[in-house]
């Protein structure tokens, strides 16, 4: 058992400190928002992650699990403390630093023991070094021992505990190995590779996996044009494309693309930092203007199928950036809903989990208590997000309540020949010549 603090309760803060208690740890969980942790105290959940209530009980009632906002009480038993606040992408697509560094000087003001802090956050290459220095010259006790070790998470929103509990790796970067293998003693149980490296390598790794799971996203979406010009179904595509093992099926669906907390923030930050030290991002732009371009073809074509825009009311299903979670961060949704009504569209949007977040930013759309409702009416109903429960709504009642009976699935979750069957002009993303408007 090790005594652990973890700094931010965000998505990553959270389940990173729930499940190192779920691993038998002594945790504590620190953040300067009190509302957030006084919720967390009464088992409120800041976060919607499917399992994390029940797993932030369990290790509260099993005492192994606290929270505060106090960083003395968090850090003065500490033997760990892993930094995993926010890094928002800045004016220019930078990583704004300044919650690191909040959290890093904050640390190093009650620091009074050794400690080896883990940055958790995704910090551009070279923040572990520039953490290091911060807490080297704050720190009242200049002969301190101390570490810095970067842990990049690789966390999924909506499977983070299962992600975080069936790893495909640990990376861990640092100058000091003892200090990497001590942080590496923590996952042991897990069972998985574990790779040490330097600082600045394991920091890389991170940009470089986000960034390249969105490059495969923003490739299908450039192939799916392609295939609704050329008559292809890019759905088969992908499946012929990922059948072969050196390519693989992840992240070969076609759809509105990219959106959420990490995908558009680590792509312009790497991009920026490739901009700043010499080096031309010309792939990385690429892949940031398809994924733009994405979202503003979907309107397009509602436009098209329609004949214009205005005073047109449109069903949305589904505000969230993905499934299972109620981010609407970068959510190609909202960028949709906003380009229609620009063009004089009215909004009617259903989500099961993301519409009191949703709500906060679309003031003019009405949210609705089911899809059905959504559909009352419509002349258009958008599929953005593929939530489980709209897989088999009842279509034939929907082209019933619908007012024209358009349908466009921006995740492909339905199948075409069914749709065009019931009687709706349906389109899809790349699904080829048969089933577009």
């Amino acid at each position: 058992m090790s005594n652990i603090c973890v700094v931010g309760t965000g998505y990553v803060g959270l389940v990173t400190g729930v499940c190192f208690a779920g691993l038998g740890n002594q945790v504590v969980c620190l953040d300067i928002d009190e509302n957030r942790i006084d919720g967390l105290q009464r088992g409120i959940m800041p976060i919607y992650e499917p399992g994390l209530e029940e797993i932030v009980d369990q290790n509260v009632r099993a005492g192994r699990l606290t929270f505060t906002t106090d960083y003395r009480k968090a850090i003065e038993k500490a033997e760990f403390a892993f930094i995993a606040v926010g890094t928002p992408s800045g004016v220019d697509g930078e990583a704004d630093l300044q919650y690191v560094r909040s959290a890093a000087e904050t640390t190093a003001d009650v620091l009074d023991h050794p400690l080896i802090v883990v940055n958790k956050s995704t910090v551009p290459v070279g923040t572990g070094d520039w953490v290091s220095d911060i807490i080297s010259k704050r720190c009242n006790h200049h002969d301190l021992d101390f570490s810095v070790v970067s842990n990049p998470e690789f966390l999924r929103e909506g499977a983070a505990i299962n992600d975080f509990m069936n790893p495909d790796r640990i990376i861990l970067g640092s100058t000091d190995k003892l200090a990497a293998e001590k942080v590496a003693q923590l996952y042991s149980t897990l069972r998985c590779p574990i790779m040490i490296t330097d600082l600045r390598t394991a920091e890389m790794i991170k940009y470089a996996s986000n960034a390249f799971l969105a490059t495969r996203i923003s490739f299908i979406n450039e192939i799916a044009n392609m295939c609704e010009e050329l008559g292809a179904d890019v759905s088969e595509v992908a499946r012929g494309m990922g059948d072969d093992k050196r390519i693989g099926h992840a992240f070969l669906d076609a759809g509105l693309g990219w959106g959420g907390s990490c995908f558009p923030k680590d792509v312009k930050a790497l991009a920026h930092m490739a901009v700043l030290h010499g080096t031309h991002p010309q792939l990385l732009q690429a892949v940031i203007e398809i994924n733009r371009n994405q979202r503003r073809r979907g309107g397009v074509r509602l436009r098209r199928s329609l004949n214009g825009l205005n005073d047109k009311v449109i069903g949305v299903l589904g505000l969230s950036f993905k499934p299972n979670t109620d981010d609407i961060r970068e959510a190609p949704a909202l960028e949709v809903i906003h380009l229609l009504e620009n063009e004089g569209a009215t909004i009617r949007a259903y989500d099961p989990q993301a519409m009191p977040a949703a709500r906060k930013a679309l003031h003019k759309v009405t949210f609705c208590e089911n899809p059905y409702l959504v559909a009352e009416g419509a002349d258009a109903l958008v599929l953005a997000t593929e939530w489980n429960e709209f897989k088999q709504l009842d279509f034939r009642c929907i082209f019933q309540m619908m007012r024209t009976p358009v349908i466009m699935d921006g995740r492909n979750l339905w199948d075409p020949a069914q749709m065009r069957a019931i009687g709706f002009r349906y389109f899809g993303v790349g699904r080829g010549c048969e089933s577009s408007e």
